[in-house]
């Protein structure tokens, strides 16, 4: 099989669903996709929309809910199609893109997350100079840094997937993805492995540090001020962006982990997969969205009473 037409289609280990269950799961897997459409789609749309939100923090914030319409969007409507139509196959190059799709988001919300916070590093930390530093050239850079960091590293992982010859045709997953893509092959999976996880630790180091240091930064900052709604509202933004970062980090750490063990279950390692694509998108338009004074004043109109 090294060479793998279009035509070629791959097998996706699906979970097993009662008959009587397969169209609820599946209405409420679309009520699902289309509040995490509908929600990031607004939280954009008013961002470009308002001249009051084109600020560095906003233009920043922007990535989030297009990164988390790539995840969900790559991930979700196939695994519904499978469930409704009690089919799971997929053309090898559609499950090598929704591979990368899926991997690009995973890596963007680190790197998403990392500017995020290095952002209300310097708008805490520095706000006098925080007008000179973030320029409109200074943010592009930072978005272009992001985005571009993520591919590098992913794009890597895949390339080196890409030389493998397959030699089966079964996918141990619900989606495609590099650890089930790797499954599949019977070449030498070393290389692959190592470069594999050093560029997970790489991505996850570079990441941390940058929140680790701004959120130090930000917490020795609160005590000292004297401003307690200002100290509140740093706060508050510092645990609201932390929680999601734990969150995606416990769920992407266990489904990492998880396939490098055999006595794994194989539902438990599907699941949590899935959750990596499902929860930050829902929470997100949440805790960046309605949880941000200035979103919810835009959206709900400038006369109604917000509450920090």
């Amino acid at each position: 099989m090294e060479n793998v037409s279009i035509t070629f289609k791959l097998s996706l280990d699906s979970f097993f669903i009662p008959a009587g269950a397969r169209y609820p799961i599946f209405f409420f897997g679309l009520v699902i996709y289309l509040f995490c459409i509908s929600c990031n789609m607004t939280l954009l749309g008013l961002i470009f929309a308002k001249r009051s939100l084109h600020k560095p923090m906003y233009f920043i914030l922007c990535s989030l809910p297009f990164n988390d319409l790539i995840g969900i969007t790559a991930m979700l409507p196939k695994v519904l199609s499978d469930i409704l139509t009690d089919t799971s196959q997929v053309y090898y190059p559609l499950c090598v893109l929704q591979g990368f799709l899926l991997h690009m988001y995973g890596g963007g919300v680190l790197f998403i997350l990392a500017a995020m916070a290095f952002d209300r590093y310097l708008a805490i930390c520095s706000p006098l100079r925080y007008s000179s530093v973030m320029t409109p050239k200074i943010v592009a850079a930072i978005i272009a840094i992001v985005w571009g960091l993520d591919f590098v590293f992913i794009m890597t992982i895949f390339a080196l997937q890409a030389r493998l010859p397959l030699c089966r045709s079964k996918l141990m997953n619900v989606f495609c993805d590099n650890p089930s893509l790797l499954k599949m092959t019977c070449g030498d999976t070393f290389i692959n492995n190592i470069i594999g996880l050093l560029n997970t630790a790489l991505m996850q180091i570079i990441s941390i540090s940058i929140q680790v240091f701004s959120y130090v930064k930000i917490l020795i900052a609160c005590l000292v001020s004297r401003q307690n709604e200002a100290r509140s509202k740093a706060i508050n933004t510092c645990v609201a962006q932390l929680v999601i970062f734990f969150i995606f980090e416990i769920t992407s750490t266990f489904t990492i982990l998880s396939h490098r063990f055999q006595n794994v279950s194989s539902d438990l390692q599907k699941i949590m997969g899935m959750l990596i694509f499902l929860v930050p998108p829902i929470l997100n338009p949440i805790v960046y969205g309605l949880n941000t004074h200035e979103i919810r004043s835009n959206l709900f109109g400038r006369h109604t009473k917000v509450y920090a």
